[in-house]
């Protein structure tokens, strides 16, 4: 398999989606280890801004030529951004899954749940079990 990369300045959560705190936000993706299992994503469905969100739970839907797939949320919020470029080109979560391939930006309700997620060498670890 590929060295993925792992970047250290995000959480991740068990269901392979990634958070980053900016500026009293939230942003939200997938990890690098969801798109090469995926392979070729062909369609991403986000909410729309003000959206509540509830960690654990589904956000949205990734599909690609092998599979659909539930997104779920990594933190509890509102939706305040969607990245709407992802409708028109969904192979950019193959390309970047950590820059343009952002899914959606929230305001956190509960900052603490962040500790419920992995780090990247808890992350990168719980990767290299699953094969």
């Amino acid at each position: 398999m590929a060295q993925l990369k792992t970047p250290a300045d995000l959480k991740y959560a068990k269901s392979d989606e990634w958070v980053k705190i900016e500026g009293g936000e939230a942003v939200f993706g997938v990890s690098d280890y969801a798109q090469d299992s995926l392979s070729d994503v062909v369609f991403v469905e986000l909410p729309t801004v003000g959206t509540e969100v509830k960690a654990g739970q589904p956000f949205g839907t990734i599909e690609s030529v092998k599979a659909a797939s539930d997104l779920n949320a990594p933190i509890s919020g509102v939706v305040t951004a969607v990245n709407s470029a992802l409708e028109d080109a969904p192979e950019k979560v193959n390309t970047d899954p950590y820059g343009e391939a952002w899914m959606i930006r929230i305001k956190p309700s509960d900052l603490d749940e962040l500790n419920a997620l992995m780090d990247m060498d808890a992350y990168t670890k719980y990767c290299e079990e699953r094969g």
